[in-house]
């Protein structure tokens, strides 16, 4: 398949009446496909359309649809903290953004259930820890 002058115009012209791309490669037969006209008309540089599953609901929908309010989270600082609330602290100390979590606290422990799973993790019995290391020693 060759794009000889005649083929381009009549491309030109049915991309301008808005025929899609493999309504154009049907018009145009003898091997092209769609993916070649894509091709060609951006090599082209035929003036871009709007994708048809897009349609203008689509569009009109998004600029339509209200911004969804953020949660205001509340900031926890040290004058805040109770025996019920999360000590887990967030940020650096000295920072004016420091404050700790602030969420309600495991009974009898400081932190939420969140921070108790990463601040207390199981520790594996001392049988498989040395059977870990036993061959390192010895190699």
């Amino acid at each position: 398949m060759a794009w000889t002058e005649e083929r381009i115009a009549k491309l030109s012209a049915l991309w301008d009446k808005g025929l899609s791309a493999s309504q154009i490669a049907a018009e145009l037969g003898e091997g092209v496909t769609r993916n070649a006209v894509i091709g060609k008309a951006h090599r082209l540089e035929l003036k871009s359309r709007p994708s048809p599953v897009k349609g203008e609901s689509t569009r009109a929908k998004k600029a339509v649809a209200k911004p969804k309010k953020k949660e205001e989270k509340k900031v926890v600082t040290l004058l805040d903290l109770t025996s019920t609330i999360c000590k887990w602290p967030s940020g650096h100390p000295g920072d004016d953004d420091f404050q700790f979590c602030g969420k309600e606290a495991n009974s009898a422990l400081p932190y939420c259930e969140e921070h108790c799973a990463m601040a207390y993790q199981a520790q594996t019995p001392r049988k498989e820890r040395m059977k870990k290391i036993a061959p390192i020693q010895r190699g």
